[in-house]
């Protein structure tokens, strides 16, 4: 008998048309959480996150300042402002080539995997919206019902491809029969592990590493209501996931210091 196998999917810009980590910034903003200042830095943050125009410590600059908002949110007053708001933010949210592509993977039996730098709390909802059976993401700490800042789980770079490792030893998947999709350079240790890689809407570098690999390019352009396309849960439980999950991504910084300050004490 053969090995099951699965499709890898990152979220942002592969499913999802934007970055769930900088979605919320002007909600927020409205409800008092973060300053005009940091709505406009959010918004340029988006931009050169799109366009892919941004070098590395600019990024991690931006993601430096972005993290510095999270510690001491309540997450009480982050699920009301996301409930009065959701709409606005996430719809359209994904493209609807990667509906089609996650659709017809789980028509040829193929579980669909969601490996995600974003916060577990916005990846698990929108992977149970389109049906997939597991999901990888980053895990924001909470203590007392607020965000401290601090990352306990940071699926990035290596670390998603350990993740997809230890799920095929799991569930027993033929890895080198397994499909993976990215936009992101740093995810090509997660491409690597499987035997058929793809880049989707790749960054620059990512476009000639797959180019140089024989990686095939597909690029997704229609991104469409999410409601159009799958079924919404529940609003109560999804509303203050999206809440989190958004912010969480922006905490990869912050994790990365605290572990620094660890290993130096």
């Amino acid at each position: 008998m053969s090995r099951p196998t699965a499709a890898f999917f990152d979220l942002d810009k592969t499913i999802i048309a934007k970055s769930s980590t900088l979605a919320f910034s002007k909600p927020f903003q409205a409800g008092g959480l973060i300053s005009r200042r940091a709505v406009l830095r959010s918004a340029y943050a988006q931009f050169v996150y799109l366009v892919g125009g941004a070098d590395h410590d600019q990024m991690e600059k931006l993601r430096q300042f972005l993290s510095q908002l999270v510690g001491g949110w309540d997450v009480a007053t982050v699920r009301e402002i996301v409930a009065d708001t959701l709409h606005h933010v996430v719809d359209p949210l994904v493209y609807d080539e990667a509906v089609s592509l996650i659709e017809e993977h789980r028509l040829a039996g193929r579980d669909v995997v969601i490996v995600s730098t974003s916060g577990s709390e916005v990846v698990e909802p929108i992977g149970a919206m389109l049906g997939a059976d597991h999901v990888v993401a980053t895990r924001l700490e909470i203590v007392d019902g607020r965000y401290t800042g601090e990352i306990e789980y940071y699926a990035y770079a290596e670390e998603k491809a350990n993740a997809v490792r230890q799920l095929a030893e799991e569930r027993g998947y033929d890895l080198e029969q397994c499909y993976a999709y990215s936009d992101s350079i740093t995810d090509v240790p997660m491409l690597e592990a499987v035997g058929h890689p793809y880049a989707v809407n790749p960054d620059r570098d990512l476009r000639k590493v797959a180019t140089g690999k024989g990686w095939p390019v597909l690029v997704f352009v229609k991104p469409v209501a999410l409601r159009s396309r799958v079924p919404f849960p529940p609003a109560g439980p999804t509303l203050a996931a999206l809440a989190v999950g958004g912010i969480a991504a922006v905490g990869g910084v912050l994790w990365a210091n605290a572990r620094r300050r660890r290993v130096g004490a």
